[in-house]
């Protein structure tokens, strides 16, 4: 059988091996080998190679400005870094205009059947003006920092222009096809297609001992893993954290991850005194988060509704938990109600709500039958929803569905 051609363009792909950036799009795109020729397009980051090949994938990274000023995506991500440092705004039309160069040029290169583009801004407006130029068509995948986030009629404009260029919409949530529906209007069609997690990595088999010893942890091990960010809540979380104390004194909470908000945090901690029972442990390679998740005894992601419009889009980090016999706790914001159904397969509180979430720990971790019963159902219907084996054939699907015949 030959295989289409299948061009997919991204601005979060691992800038090299073992890389701390969230490696969604690139897990995907792996599994999508067995049914197209990929190639990929990514912005180039300091320290990443031009042009490489990582598992039968072509990764080309383009150049946009000067090198060491070319970290608009990578490490927190665009958005965020923007917020970080309103100059950087300056390097967005550069971005925008080296990506559209790159992507027609590939297009010559690869003659694809097929492209994928991975954000609305600025992948699918970038997709959609190489559709007017060339007549390959698009599918456009949202995850939904790009739909909550953005706002004002300008961006809204070219995100609309993007959807409607689009052949078809994936969306990694129900609650961002709704959102969607609600900015967009019903006549674009949208698919809820997840991404997906390794269930055999992501697994409760994958729990290592040396960890507690490594953190001195003696009591309830809870843990956190993202961005640190406004989005991700973990200022809440921290305000929970003596609340727990007070009742279950040998806590430690563990917090994996960078972001903008990291100094701000750490400050935060210390004035609460939690110097003996919070952990920064800064960025941890993907390859090792699994024994991390399995050897937690919950997982707390307090997301929240953010100052610019933007929350969770789906939340896969919550399923990487869940997969691994990890008790989650998440808040009701976006598209986490998606995975956690309350008393099923984990807990939901209100956001910003510290005693909520201090309230649900304590009442959770004695319950050892609930425990065991939540661990159980949501390892498996994490399983049947959300592995990459299903998740990929669904892409497969829609991709074939609407390359050129």
């Amino acid at each position: 059988m030959n295989k289409k051609n299948l061009l997919i363009v991204t601005s979060t792909f691992p800038r090299w091996k073992n890389d701390t950036d969230p490696p969604f799009v690139f897990e995907l795109t792996k599994r999508l080998t067995e049914s197209f020729n990929i190639t990929v397009l990514a912005p180039n980051y300091p320290g990443a190679l031009p042009y490489e090949t990582m598992d039968d994938v072509s990764v080309h990274r383009f150049r946009y400005f000067l090198k060491r000023l070319e970290i608009l995506a990578g490490a927190v991500g665009i958005l965020p870094t923007l917020k970080r440092k309103n100059s950087f705004l300056l390097l967005v039309p550069f971005f925008i205009l080296a990506e559209l160069i790159a992507l027609l040029k590939l297009i010559r290169k690869t003659k694809p059947d097929i492209i994928h583009a991975h954000w609305i801004l600025p992948q699918g407006l970038v997709a959609a003006l190489a559709r007017k130029m060339t007549g390959v068509p698009f599918i456009l995948t949202t995850h939904g920092g790009d739909i909550y986030g953005l706002r004002g009629k300008f961006a809204s404009a070219l995100k609309g222009y993007a959807l409607r260029n689009a052949s078809t919409v994936t969306v990694v949530s129900k609650d961002i096809q709704n959102t969607i529906k609600h900015k967009f209007g019903n006549d674009i069609h949208t698919d809820v297609i997840s991404m997906g997690v390794d269930s055999s990595r992501f697994h409760p088999d994958k729990a290592n001992p040396q960890i507690r010893k490594r953190f001195d942890i003696k009591g309830p091990f809870l843990l956190y893993v993202g961005r640190l960010s406004e989005k991700k809540g973990v200022s809440y979380l921290l305000e929970a954290i003596p609340l727990v104390l007070r009742h279950m004194p040998d806590s430690k909470l563990l917090i994996i991850g960078t972001g903008e908000l990291d100094a701000q945090l750490k400050k935060q901690a210390d004035f609460l005194g939690l110097n003996n029972h919070v952990v920064f442990t800064g960025a941890v390679p993907n390859y090792e988060l699994p024994a991390y998740f399995a050897s937690a005894d919950i997982f707390i992601g307090p997301s929240v509704v953010a100052s610019g419009g933007d929350t969770e889009g789906f939340g896969l980090v919550f399923v990487e938990a869940a997969m691994s016999g990890c008790i989650v706790v998440g808040t009701r914001v976006g598209g986490i109600s998606d995975i956690i159904l309350d008393g099923e397969t984990g807990l939901l509180v209100p956001e910003k709500n510290p005693e909520a979430i201090a309230e649900t720990l304590l009442k959770i971790l004695p319950d050892h039958r609930q425990i065991k019963y939540i661990k159980q159902n949501a390892r498996e219907r994490m399983v049947k929803h959300f592995d990459w084996q299903a998740i990929a054939k669904l892409y497969a699907k829609v991709l074939s569905a609407n390359a050129r015949k």
